[in-house]
């Protein structure tokens, strides 16, 4: 005998099955209540922090030919300027002004180009020689594979920052140096990435079935390995160009990469080292924004990371 519920909004009879809620799915089960929050976090993560890199780029590219930056003008009356004060031309410093009287925010974004530049470049030039390295090493196997490899971990097991350092000394302070410099240690991280997926990929039935068609190596690898490596090594060079650019920084801010007179993100930090204590703007605010770029390339490199590996949990 069944019984009613008195009282109870919604009421139904025991053991009957329940209709759903509004909003729920019409077939009457629930969607987990972590659902819709967690779609809406993945959604920030990715779209934030692109639409901040999306910023950077706009500013590294319009803005030097907005404001423009003139690394030998200098202005005795307009020295160490705090944010928002008015020059003696009439301009507004809105981020201040340095030890020279030369306004910041036009650094910034002229530096923001260089150092843009210079990751983009490593990166490609990087990727392209690791990408290849790990392809053959991959492809090939056996003594080239062996010694090629050993000689990545050996570089790999030495400090990056250090072995630029000692690069950066021997070739000079220039952008093609620096650029040179960043990917001689960048490397070898594309090649074991590029290594690891073409070994996966050759042994699967698909690059089996081009071989026993009649396929060649440089078939296989153009149809079936080039695109099962491109995905990750995206994925590898996002996370990189966060530590590429601090690196540039590095090395700038020691005067071993960019030359004094092209303004960067990390000469500019090393011009306000010594003012920290009268006008902490000329190195805080180049290093917040450095800062936060770093880290929407790391969230963006990580949400792209999860979204291309099917394994993680958070996919």
């Amino acid at each position: 005998m069944t019984t009613v519920s008195d009282g109870v909004p919604g009421s139904a009879v025991l053991g009957t099955p329940a209709m759903p809620t509004d909003g729920g799915p019409p077939d009457g089960t629930s969607a987990p209540p972590t659902t819709v929050p967690r779609r809406r976090g993945r959604r920030l993560r990715l779209w934030l922090p692109l639409g901040v890199i999306a910023a950077y780029l706009v500013a590294g590219v319009i803005g030097p030919l907005i404001a423009r930056y003139d690394p030998i003008a200098t202005s005795v009356t307009d020295r160490l300027l705090p944010p928002g004060s008015r020059m003696s031309d009439g301009g507004l410093a809105l981020l201040g002004t340095d030890q020279v009287g030369r306004d910041l925010l036009p650094q910034i974004m002229q530096g923001a180009r260089i150092s843009l530049l210079v990751g983009a470049a490593t990166l490609l030039l990087a990727g392209t020689v690791g990408a290849a390295i790990g392809i053959l090493c991959g492809y090939l196997g056996g003594v080239v594979d062996a010694t090629v490899m050993r000689l990545a971990d050996i570089q790999l097991a030495f400090p990056s920052i250090l072995l630029a350092v000692f690069v950066a000394g021997v070739l000079g302070s220039s952008v093609t140096n620096v650029v040179l410099t960043l990917s001689i240690t960048t490397w070898p991280i594309f090649a074991r990435v590029a290594r690891a997926q073409t070994m996966a990929t050759r042994s699967r039935d698909f690059a089996n079935a081009a071989r026993t068609l009649g396929a060649g190596p440089w078939h296989v690898v153009r149809h079936c390995v080039l695109p099962a490596v491109a995905g990750p090594l995206l994925v590898i060079a996002t996370v990189q160009l966060g530590f590429v650019i601090v690196a540039e920084a590095s090395l700038s801010f020691l005067s071993l990469g960019i030359p004094a007179g092209t303004p960067s993100w990390g000469t500019t930090i090393a011009n306000g080292r010594d003012y920290l204590a009268s006008a902490w703007w000329i190195a805080t605010l180049p290093g917040l924004v450095l800062a936060v770029f770093v880290v929407c390339v790391g969230v963006l490199g990580d949400e792209l990371r999860d979204r291309s590996d099917p394994n993680l949990s958070t996919r």
